[in-house]
Protein backbone atom coordinates (compact mmCIF):
# COMPACT_ATOMS: atom_id res chain seq x y z
CA UNK A 1 0.00 0.00 0.00
CA UNK A 2 1.29 3.42 -0.89
CA UNK A 3 2.16 6.13 1.55
CA UNK A 4 -0.59 8.81 1.98
CA UNK A 5 1.92 11.61 1.60
CA UNK A 6 2.81 10.50 -1.88
CA UNK A 7 -0.80 10.24 -3.07
CA UNK A 8 -2.06 13.45 -1.51
CA UNK A 9 -1.30 16.55 -3.60
CA UNK A 10 0.57 19.33 -1.87
CA UNK A 11 -0.98 22.74 -1.40
CA UNK A 12 2.26 24.67 -1.23
CA UNK A 13 3.64 26.10 -4.41
CA UNK A 14 6.75 24.37 -5.67
CA UNK A 15 9.99 26.29 -5.63
CA UNK A 16 11.20 27.32 -9.05
CA UNK A 17 14.16 25.36 -10.34
CA UNK A 18 17.44 27.16 -10.59
CA UNK A 19 18.58 27.62 -14.17
CA UNK A 20 21.31 25.32 -15.36
CA UNK A 21 24.41 27.21 -16.41
CA UNK A 22 26.25 26.08 -19.42
CA UNK A 23 29.65 24.58 -18.80
CA UNK A 24 30.70 25.40 -22.33
CA UNK A 25 32.76 28.44 -21.34
CA UNK A 26 34.78 26.57 -18.69
CA UNK A 27 35.34 23.63 -21.03
CA UNK A 28 36.74 25.94 -23.70
CA UNK A 29 39.24 27.50 -21.29
CA UNK A 30 40.32 24.10 -20.00
CA UNK A 31 40.52 22.66 -23.50
CA UNK A 32 42.67 25.55 -24.67
CA UNK A 33 45.00 25.15 -21.71
CA UNK A 34 45.31 21.38 -22.12
CA UNK A 35 45.80 21.78 -25.87
CA UNK A 36 48.68 24.18 -25.29
CA UNK A 37 50.23 21.82 -22.76
CA UNK A 38 49.78 18.86 -25.12
CA UNK A 39 51.41 20.79 -27.97
CA UNK A 40 54.34 21.74 -25.77
CA UNK A 41 54.85 18.20 -24.52
CA UNK A 42 54.72 16.75 -28.02
CA UNK A 43 57.28 19.33 -29.14
CA UNK A 44 59.60 18.47 -26.27
CA UNK A 45 59.11 14.75 -26.91
CA UNK A 46 60.06 15.32 -30.54
CA UNK A 47 63.39 16.80 -29.48
CA UNK A 48 64.13 14.34 -26.68
CA UNK A 49 63.05 11.05 -28.30
CA UNK A 50 65.97 10.82 -30.78
CA UNK A 51 68.34 10.97 -27.82
CA UNK A 52 66.44 8.18 -26.09
CA UNK A 53 66.42 5.98 -29.20
CA UNK A 54 70.20 5.86 -29.57
CA UNK A 55 71.58 2.37 -29.07
CA UNK A 56 72.57 1.87 -25.47
CA UNK A 57 74.89 -0.87 -24.38
CA UNK A 58 73.75 -2.70 -21.25
CA UNK A 59 75.58 -1.88 -18.08
CA UNK A 60 77.25 -4.97 -16.68
CA UNK A 61 77.54 -5.12 -12.92
CA UNK A 62 80.95 -6.69 -13.01
CA UNK A 63 83.47 -8.54 -15.07
CA UNK A 64 84.15 -12.22 -14.69
CA UNK A 65 87.33 -11.60 -12.71
CA UNK A 66 85.54 -9.23 -10.35
CA UNK A 67 82.76 -11.76 -9.76
CA UNK A 68 85.25 -14.52 -8.97
CA UNK A 69 87.31 -12.30 -6.66
CA UNK A 70 84.30 -10.98 -4.70
CA UNK A 71 82.73 -14.43 -4.47
CA UNK A 72 85.94 -15.91 -3.06
CA UNK A 73 86.04 -13.05 -0.53
CA UNK A 74 82.46 -13.81 0.52
CA UNK A 75 83.27 -17.52 0.84
CA UNK A 76 86.24 -16.77 3.09
CA UNK A 77 84.21 -14.38 5.27
CA UNK A 78 81.42 -16.92 5.69
CA UNK A 79 83.89 -19.65 6.64
CA UNK A 80 85.72 -17.52 9.19
CA UNK A 81 82.52 -16.10 10.69
CA UNK A 82 80.64 -19.37 11.16
CA UNK A 83 83.66 -21.12 12.63
CA UNK A 84 84.22 -18.43 15.29
CA UNK A 85 83.63 -19.33 18.93
CA UNK A 86 80.44 -17.87 20.42
CA UNK A 87 82.51 -16.40 23.29
CA UNK A 88 84.81 -14.52 20.90
CA UNK A 89 84.52 -10.78 21.67
CA UNK A 90 84.67 -9.83 17.97
CA UNK A 91 81.78 -12.06 16.85
CA UNK A 92 79.28 -9.17 16.81
CA UNK A 93 81.40 -7.08 14.47
CA UNK A 94 82.27 -10.13 12.34
CA UNK A 95 78.59 -11.00 11.87
CA UNK A 96 77.74 -7.36 11.09
CA UNK A 97 80.57 -7.25 8.56
CA UNK A 98 79.40 -10.54 7.01
CA UNK A 99 75.83 -9.24 6.70
CA UNK A 100 77.05 -6.04 5.05
CA UNK A 101 79.27 -7.96 2.65
CA UNK A 102 76.59 -10.51 1.80
CA UNK A 103 73.95 -7.80 1.23
CA UNK A 104 76.34 -5.98 -1.09
CA UNK A 105 77.20 -9.18 -2.99
CA UNK A 106 73.54 -10.21 -3.39
CA UNK A 107 72.44 -6.72 -4.46
CA UNK A 108 75.22 -6.53 -7.02
CA UNK A 109 74.89 -9.95 -8.64
CA UNK A 110 71.23 -10.90 -8.20
CA UNK A 111 70.14 -8.88 -11.26
CA UNK A 112 72.75 -10.38 -13.57
CA UNK A 113 70.92 -12.76 -15.90
CA UNK A 114 74.18 -14.40 -16.95
CA UNK A 115 75.01 -15.37 -13.36
CA UNK A 116 71.62 -16.65 -12.24
CA UNK A 117 72.10 -20.05 -13.83
CA UNK A 118 75.62 -20.59 -12.55
CA UNK A 119 76.19 -23.26 -9.93
CA UNK A 120 78.54 -21.04 -7.94
CA UNK A 121 75.94 -18.27 -7.70
CA UNK A 122 73.21 -20.68 -6.66
CA UNK A 123 75.31 -22.30 -3.93
CA UNK A 124 76.62 -19.01 -2.50
CA UNK A 125 73.15 -17.47 -2.56
CA UNK A 126 71.69 -20.47 -0.72
CA UNK A 127 74.45 -20.44 1.87
CA UNK A 128 74.13 -16.70 2.44
CA UNK A 129 70.38 -17.10 2.96
CA UNK A 130 70.98 -19.82 5.54
CA UNK A 131 73.63 -17.83 7.42
CA UNK A 132 71.70 -14.56 7.33
CA UNK A 133 68.48 -16.26 8.37
CA UNK A 134 70.19 -17.89 11.33
CA UNK A 135 71.82 -14.70 12.60
CA UNK A 136 68.64 -12.66 12.07
CA UNK A 137 66.52 -15.20 13.95
CA UNK A 138 68.87 -16.14 16.78
CA UNK A 139 71.32 -13.23 17.07
CA UNK A 140 75.03 -12.97 16.34
CA UNK A 141 76.21 -14.92 19.36
CA UNK A 142 74.04 -18.00 18.77
CA UNK A 143 76.12 -20.85 17.37
CA UNK A 144 75.01 -22.35 14.07
CA UNK A 145 73.78 -25.94 14.56
CA UNK A 146 76.17 -28.63 13.37
CA UNK A 147 73.96 -29.90 10.53
CA UNK A 148 73.35 -26.40 9.18
CA UNK A 149 77.04 -25.49 9.51
CA UNK A 150 78.03 -28.68 7.67
CA UNK A 151 75.58 -27.96 4.85
CA UNK A 152 76.79 -24.34 4.54
CA UNK A 153 80.44 -25.43 4.43
CA UNK A 154 79.60 -28.07 1.80
CA UNK A 155 77.86 -25.41 -0.31
CA UNK A 156 80.93 -23.20 0.06
CA UNK A 157 83.20 -26.03 -1.12
CA UNK A 158 80.91 -26.78 -4.06
CA UNK A 159 80.75 -23.11 -5.01
CA UNK A 160 84.53 -22.80 -4.84
CA UNK A 161 84.94 -25.82 -7.12
CA UNK A 162 82.37 -24.38 -9.53
CA UNK A 163 84.20 -21.06 -9.56
CA UNK A 164 87.50 -22.75 -10.38
CA UNK A 165 85.78 -24.52 -13.30
CA UNK A 166 84.21 -21.30 -14.56
CA UNK A 167 80.68 -22.24 -13.61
Amino acid sequence: MASPTLITPTTSTPKPLTPIRSKLTTINATTTLSTRRRDFLSLVAGFVSPVLLLPVTPAWAASEEEYVKETVDVINKVRTTITMDKNDPTIDSAVANLRETSNYWVAKYRREKALLGRASFRDIYSALNAVSGHYISFGPTAPIPAKRKQRILEEMDTAEKSLSRGR
